[in-house]
């Protein structure tokens, strides 16, 4: 991963730590569809403490008799955290155990319990949620209030890079060293290789918003720039900058884009295409542009900037920090904390 990523909104403004416990991490999944009702597939609607969402979706399998293939979800969950989410667990014969029996609540802290349940037509499939709302509690915060509620509010007000987190590089960055090592020619488990190559895909775009971070102009528009509808991952253009366009720009309504590398032509062109190819210029992006291309990736484009929903905090005390927002799937709780300083984070999956 790359290291000294710039930040948009100036030096830290705190120190703090995060994930004290894990009720400091609190997630819900926002669902992304209203449940049919019928089929064979029971949804469920759980909360879980201390367990990351591939360990739920086994006990959930054990619990039901079933297979690993038979569970579905839309995204994945940390471990240190108190996280609610969505299960699919296919049954055709509708004869799930009684849904009071799954629960979890162990010596370790492990916890798990159904809030709701129905039944639905299909697999709950990756992707499919409208987003997550976050309540992250910061604790033995140092820094000077003011400036941190500045910072905030321009948070608020501006957004921030919408880069990926650490989450997509692994344990000290070590999946974009890998995904160089299968470019060049070593052989990876076909699970390990959708992983790298999301993993050399996201390295590419944090070079380009790095690169656009440091000449000013993340949020704003380059000659030749190709634009995103925001909440969406439709895309047009390359389109100049009209009075239409910088009032849509400056509402959210639109966002500046950068690449997610694959085949075919770059689409921005002139200053935009200049920027995102001298940004990738160096022996290892020039390897992984290629590894991508061979793989049969697209060439596909990701918002630059991302602004949090609903971005509200508080202090319960001197030295601790309560966010609450929501994000779009995709996205990164890290993005926004990136912004305010140095916050160490314990347990991170």
């Amino acid at each position: 991963m790359s290291v000294d990523l710039p930040h948009a909104h100036g030096e830290a403004v705190l120190q703090a730590r995060l994930r004290a416990a894990p009720e400091d991490f609190v997630v819900d999944e926002l669902p992304g569809f209203e449940p049919t009702g019928q089929g064979e597939h029971l949804l469920l609607t759980v909360r879980k403490r201390g367990m990351n969402t591939a360990h739920a979706a086994r006990c959930i399998a054990q619990w039901a008799g079933v297979g690993d293939v038979a569970i579905g979800y839309a995204g994945l969950k940390d471990r240190h955290a108190v996280t609610t989410q969505r299960f699919t667990v296919h049954l055709p014969k509708r004869n799930a155990p009684a849904v009071e029996t799954l629960t979890i609540d162990d010596a370790l802290g492990e916890r798990l319990e159904v809030l709701d349940h129905t039944w639905h037509a299909k697999k709950l499939p990756r992707g499919a949620l409208a987003g997550n709302r976050f309540v992250l509690v910061l604790r033995d915060v140092e820094g000077d209030r003011a400036a941190i509620d500045a910072r905030l509010s321009a948070i608020a007000a501006r957004g921030v890079p919408n880069y990926f987190g650490e989450q997509r590089f692994g344990r000290g960055g070590n999946n974009v060293g890998s995904a160089l090592a299968m470019f060049a020619g070593r052989r990876v488990r076909r699970d390990q290789r959708s992983v790298l190559l999301s993993a050399a895909r996201s390295e590419l775009f944090n070079r380009v918003l790095a690169a656009r971070i440091r000449s000013a102009c993340w949020d704003t528009a380059l000659e030749g720039e190709v634009w995103m509808l925001d909440g969406t991952r439709s895309v047009f253009g390359p389109q100049p900058l009209d009075e239409a366009l910088a009032e849509r720009l400056a509402t959210f309504d639109i966002h500046p884009t950068g690449p997610l590398w694959g085949e075919g032509a770059l689409r921005t062109q002139e200053a935009a295409a200049a920027l995102e190819l001298d940004a990738l210029a160096d022996a290892d992006a020039v390897a992984l542009r290629a590894g991508l291309e061979r793989a049969g990736l697209r060439q596909e484009r990701r918002a630059l900037r991302l602004r949090p929903e609903a971005l509200q905090w508080r202090w319960p005390d001197e030295t601790s920090l309560e966010l609450s927002f929501a994000l779009p799937p995709g996205t990164y709780a890290t993005s926004v904390l990136a912004e305010l300083g140095d916050v160490a984070a314990a347990g991170r999956d």
